[in-house]
């Protein structure tokens, strides 16, 4: 099958758990790196599309971000809005958008900057509104999304009988990736045992089930497949969303917004779930790294644990899996997390963690399990 669409810039502002400017001053400085790592310059630029956290402000990244570039008068210009899915979507709306004609050079960027002299939490505690009854969750104490993910957490756990250490061995195997990554925020040895000794957070999740938020800013450019000519690009196969509706509902099937994801996704590239070479992944909790493993169709439901235990998502492993450390030991810059590396690893710059190259799922979720999206990548423009 023929690429859909190319990703051929990727640009970081600098990354840090430190005060280092507003989240504009840090998109605007993933843009023009994106920008020049495509070979292009901003005046080539027809296209922007932004994407925040959904717990920020609406005015953290705003459409003035294109007079703040300077950029010529654009063809396309949206900040999109689908909670931790929005960067896919950026991906997959400016693939629609080029495939059409409507523009040609499209930049997508995410930034954020919350962190600065507070607890990670505090820039997070945003209630998450799951019940739909107004007040009721943060009255309850169901600030931010652990409240809630520590809920389903346990749901998962009991439904298959699994203990703390599939939750542990989860966060060991990202360790492992991250100790081999620069870009990583947690790169020292995890061993089972320092993962029972921290602390617990909301259980059953402790504090290294939990994401490293930091702040920063990530931008990748999206062209046609064909410009890549002289470059190294990474290119886009398969797009697919899936949103299954209220997951708080007793009798809900929390995976099915990620199958019919990943289904898409496969099924627009025409190949299976064997041929998958990597997945890299929305993990903002081990919990929800072991569920996306099986509602990805790797594994049958609760059997992500043993997986994760048999090392064939670590480094060797047969299938790598968030292999800068994703968001517990990488960094969190939430749906662009696993589009980085992605992008890294398929165009042969993941140094020591470097991977076979070949079909990436990459993998996003929003709300609590609620809302997903995913892409096909690979650095060949032409699966077989």
């Amino acid at each position: 099958m023929a690429a859909l669409s190319a990703i051929t810039g990727l640009g970081l502002s600098p990354l840090s758990r430190n005060d280092i400017g507003t989240s504009r001053d840090l998109a605007i400085e993933a843009v023009v790196n994106a920008v020049d790592d495509a070979g292009l310059s901003l005046r080539d630029i027809d296209g922007l599309l932004l994407a925040k956290s959904p717990s920020a402000s609406l005015d953290s990244l705003p459409l003035h971000l294109r007079d703040d570039l300077a950029l010529p008068p654009l063809k396309l210009l949206c900040q999109v809005e689908g909670e931790g899915t929005s960067v896919a979507q950026t991906i997959q709306y400016a693939t629609f958008a080029i495939r059409h004609g409507m523009a040609t050079r499209i930049v997508c960027v995410f930034a954020d900057a919350r962190i600065g002299g507070q607890a990670s939490g505090k820039g997070y505690a945003k209630p998450m509104d799951v019940s739909g009854l107004g007040s009721w969750d943060a009255d309850h104490g169901l600030l931010g999304a652990i409240g809630p993910y520590a809920l389903q957490a346990r749901r998962y756990m009991d439904r298959f009988g699994l203990t703390e250490q599939a939750l542990g061995a989860y966060a060991i195997a990202c360790r492992r990736w991250a100790v081999l990554n620069p870009l990583s925020f947690a790169r020292t040895e995890l061993t089972m045992d320092a993962y029972l000794a921290s602390r617990q957070i909301v259980s059953p999740l402790r504090l290294l089930d939990c994401a490293f938020p930091i702040n920063g800013a990530a931008a990748v450019v999206v062209e046609a497949a064909g410009r890549c000519t002289d470059r190294v690009c990474v290119y886009v196969h398969g797009i697919g969303q899936g949103h299954a509706g209220d997951t708080g509902m007793p009798t809900a099937d929390l995976a099915l917004g990620a199958r019919m994801a990943a289904d898409a996704c496969l099924g627009m590239a025409g190949i299976d779930r064997k041929d998958v070479a990597q997945v890299q992944m929305y993990d903002p909790f081990s919990s929800v790294g072991l569920q996306l493993l099986e509602a990805y169709g790797f594994c049958d439901g609760g059997e992500a644990g043993e997986l994760v235990r048999s090392g064939a998502t670590s480094p060797g492993g047969r299938l790598p899996v968030n292999t800068g450390g994703g968001h517990l030991s990488g960094f969190y810059l939430q749906g662009m997390t696993p589009v980085v590396e992605a992008v890294m690893q398929l165009r042969g710059q993941a140094g020591a963690r470097q991977c076979t190259r070949g079909p990436t799922l990459v993998g996003a979720l929003g709300g609590c399990m609620q809302y997903h999206a995913a892409l096909l990548l690979s650095h060949e423009e032409t699966l077989a």
